[in-house]
Parts: C-alpha cells; structure tokens; sequence
C-alpha cells in the first residue's frame, strides 16, 4: 500500500496513527499463513492484529483468534502443534465473493442451463 492509502484511508485499519502506535509500544508475535501480522504490547495486555489487505476479521486462523481474545496464553507462532490430517484449512467468509456457496438450484450457480427442481409447479388451466 502506499503512503496515501495509510494516511487518508482508515478502511484499511493500518493507518499512520496505527503504524506509529505499534512502532512505539508494539512487540511482533508472529504472522499466519495470509500475511496477517500479530503484535502484543511491551509493557501491557493488549494485543492487535495488522492485515495485510482489508481488515476483514474472518481471515483470522482460529488459533491466532484464541490468542488475540486471551483464551490462550501461548501465541501459535511459539507452539510446536502438528495439525491432524483430518482437519481443514482455515478458510475466510466468502459470502459476497464469486467463490460463495450456491446451493443447488440456485439461479447463481455456476453452469447451470436450468435449475433442478425438487418439486412440481402448479399450472393454471
């Protein structure tokens, strides 16, 4: 981003106030896989999150959630867990993007020519 977007755009949640608040009293904890960065105050409590695009709160793994909220004490950067082949990638919302879920049937589903229809529609005669 450049100096114009930090300085006028506070959209973005990584303003100059922000950058300079986090320079002044902010230690760095670690990052997650998207590129979101974690920082805990020196001398205090709290903890915040810079993102790397729009500050969108879904994009927070669930580990790095537990962290920010004081559930966990230990950061997952400090953490040596392996996940289970089971589990799934974080995944962020994708309501309002082109990879949404679309049900069956819905008229925004990709290569659909005609909806299934799981029903019969009356007819007038």
């Amino acid at each position: 981003m450049g100096i114009f977007t930090e300085l006028f755009a506070w959209w973005t949640g990584n303003t100059i106030g922000t950058r300079l608040y986090t320079w002044r009293k902010g230690t760095r904890v670690g990052e997650d896989g998207l590129g979101n960065v974690y920082y805990r105050e020196r001398a205090g409590k709290r903890r915040w999150v810079i993102y790397r695009e729009l500050a969108e709160p879904s994009q927070i793994p669930p580990a790095w959630h537990a962290w920010l909220h004081h559930t966990v004490d230990v950061p997952p950067s400090e953490e040596s867990y392996v996940p289970h082949p089971w589990e799934k990638a974080h995944r962020p919302n994708m309501t309002g993007t082109y990879e949404a879920y679309r049900p069956p049937g819905s008229t925004l589903r990709k290569d659909v020519s005609k909806p299934p229809l799981d029903y019969e529609p009356w007819q007038p005669k």
